[in-house]
Order: C-alpha cells, then structure tokens, then sequence
C-alpha cells in the first residue's frame, strides 16, 4: 500500500487549514452634515474664537512697545520686547507676589479639601437629625456677596491683630470656598454605592475607615474638580487682598498687578506681560486636569 506525504511549508498552511486574515479596513464613519450640526459647529467655533482671542492678543501686546500697542495694536510686533517680562518681574516684585498667592492659595485648598470633604461625608453618606438645615445653612454661605463682609470683617480684624497678614485673608478665603465644596461633594459622597458602605460595616470597619479608606478614593474626581475650582478662584482673587494687606512685601499677585495702572500713567507694555506672568500657572493647572474637571462635573451631577 502506497502512502502519498504531501509536504506543505507551516507558514504557508494551505494543507493545515491555516490562512492568514488580511487585515480588514474599517470604512470612516462619514459625517452626515445637516443644517443642525453645522448650526452646531459654527457655534462651537465661535466660542473657540471668543475666548481664546482675548489670550492670544494679551501674548501678542507683552512684546509690544507703548507705542506700538496704540499705532497698531492688532498686528504682530516689529520687533520682540523680551525686556518686558524682565521689567516687569523686577519692578512689580512679582516673585514675592507669587510666593504669597502660591501660599494663601495651597494653604486654603488644603484646609477647604480636608473641612469640606469631612462636612460632605456626614451631609451625604451618614444619616442624622438636622441633616438638612445643616446642608442648608451652608448652602446660604453661596448667596452671600463679598461686598457685603467687607466692612465687618475688617473691623473685626483690625481688633484681633489680623490685618495686614496672610491668615487674614485664609480665613476669609476658606469661609467663601467652603459652601462651594461641600455643594459638590456632597453630590459624590451621595452617587457613591451604598452597598460598598454597608459590607464595610458588616466586616467591622468603623467610620474613620469607611471615609479614609473608601469614599475618599472613590470620590478622588470630585476633589480634582472642586480643588481646581478654589485654587483658581483664590489665586485670581483681588478685593480681598487689596483691602487687607497694605504691605508690599505681602500683597499677593493680583494686587501686584494694579501697580503697573497709575493716575496719571499706565505702562501697558509691562502690564500685559505681568498679566501673561500670572495667567500661566492657572492655564498650565488647568490643562493638565482638564479631563479629570469634566468628568467630575458630569459624575457629580448624577445624584445630589
């Protein structure tokens, strides 16, 4: 009996049944264009325009002379004016200004993270009488105006040696932040799984475990959106500062920019540049956690 071996290469494998796929193309989704979503487009590039000119033009202008900036103002400059960042970085002392908004700003997202996550857990995961007076109360700090405080608060200080100082405008800093953190996570806390909360209690965790161990790493977008929200909010910050603290060494960096306005003369050049000076951290901050503020909005809105 004659046995035929057909031979067949392993790559090949036409006998094994082995054949190489060709990599299929997935055809592009094509764009059904309607008068709606180019509606929609138009509209969303409009925005892009609107916000974005403001900053491009700022950038521009700080390498512009004075007179430059009144002759042509829209067109890009002759020749760059590097001295302006220079001048103005020395003469506006913006270093120590820096410093001091870089110091009030940490300082109080640390204590209005640390007070308004704790507030939130108790306001959206505990359950207990007054909870929603409690809620509310703070809830009514958000309506308040700062106008409103100004004279009583420096008086107050003024009595209690906190004028003229970094902490006496933390405190106020972290008074006005607060409502706002607590509004947000308090919607976390509330959208988180209870039943995660409840096998925590049956395997014996106590309360400090459950916050520190559980809702804190499970909420972890929602302190992404609110810390970016009070470091933004206080570093930019300006009637505050400029009503409390009168020393040049501790005005912070929006006080430090009002220098460069005067009377009777106005160093436009150098304001600009001071201006991009002070622009940069929040847009650097920014877009480094934009993701993670955008998700936080649409998972804090969920539930609250």
């Amino acid at each position: 009996m004659n046995t035929k071996v057909e031979t067949t290469s392993f790559y090949s494998g036409e006998k094994l049944g082995f054949h190489r796929k060709k990599r299929e193309k997935k055809p592009k989704a094509k764009i059904h264009w309607t008068v709606g979503l180019v509606i929609t487009y138009v509209f969303l590039v409009f925005m892009l325009v609107i916000y974005l000119a403001p900053l491009l033009w700022t950038f521009m202008v700080s390498f512009k002379t004075n007179a430059e900036i009144f002759t042509s103002p829209f067109t890009p400059p002759r020749i760059l004016q590097l001295g302006n960042y220079i001048v103005a970085w020395t003469a506006g002392h913006l270093g120590s200004a820096t410093l001091n908004s870089f110091a009030v700003s940490v300082i109080t997202l640390a204590l209005s993270m640390f007070l308004g996550a704790t507030i939130s857990f108790a306001l959206g995961i505990m359950r207990w009488k007054g909870q929603t007076a409690v809620l509310t109360y703070f809830m009514m700090g958000m309506m308040i105006p700062v106008h409103c405080v100004l004279i009583p608060l420096f008086t107050r200080f003024a009595h209690m040696g906190l004028s003229n100082t970094l902490t006496g405008i933390i405190i106020p800093y972290l008074t006005f932040s607060l409502p706002t953190v607590i509004f947000i996570m308090t919607g976390f806390f509330k959208s988180l799984p209870h039943e995660l909360i409840e096998s925590a209690c049956i395997d014996g965790a106590n309360i400090y475990q459950i916050f520190w161990k559980i809702a804190v790493p499970l909420a972890r977008t929602g302190f992404f959106v609110t810390g970016m929200m009070t470091f933004i909010a206080n570093w930019n910050e300006l009637l505050l500062a400029m009503v409390f603290i009168s020393d040049d060494e501790k005005k912070t960096l929006p006080v430090a920019l009002s220098k460069f306005v005067g009377p009777y003369n106005t160093n436009y050049s150098q304001m600009f540049a001071a201006i991009v000076l002070a622009i940069i951290p929040t847009i650097v901050v920014y877009c480094c956690f934009s993701n993670q503020i955008v998700d936080g909005l649409t998972a804090g809105a969920v539930k609250g």
